[in-house]
């Protein structure tokens, strides 16, 4: 598998297999390398988050914000706001001690390229 990087406004996605890290995620003025395992544990609670904010959607107010949260043993990762616009964090558990975010109107570019990558 070749090299991928993907980016737009206030958002950045890699993947490098020959390196010991092989991920990237990043925002406009941050990034920071992941291992496969953490990558492939940020793209499954991504997706897990995504469905739960569109599934809050029907249940709340308009203007009602929410919190949901999703963890592994590798990463933590919450987004927040009202369902079709929220922002991501992402903090590593690792002893890295990595942590980013990411704007509300970051996201959605940010979820449609993880939802491309095929890489494991």
């Amino acid at each position: 598998m070749q090299k991928v990087l993907k980016s737009g406004a206030g958002w950045r996605i890699g993947w490098r297999p020959e390196s010991a890290y092989q991920g990237l995620v990043g925002g406009d003025d941050w990034a920071f390398e992941l291992t496969a395992d953490e990558l492939a544990d940020f793209c499954r609670l991504l997706a897990q988050l995504v469905a739960n904010m569109r599934s809050m959607q029907a249940e709340l107010m308009d203007e009602e914000n929410i919190a949901c949260e999703a963890e592994s043993q590798l990463v933590w990762m919450q987004v927040a706001g009202i369902p079709n616009e929220y922002t991501l964090r992402l903090i590593l558990n690792t002893g890295r001690s990595c942590e980013g975010n990411w704007a509300a109107a970051a996201v959605p570019e940010l979820v449609t390229a993880v939802d491309s990558l095929k890489f494991f």
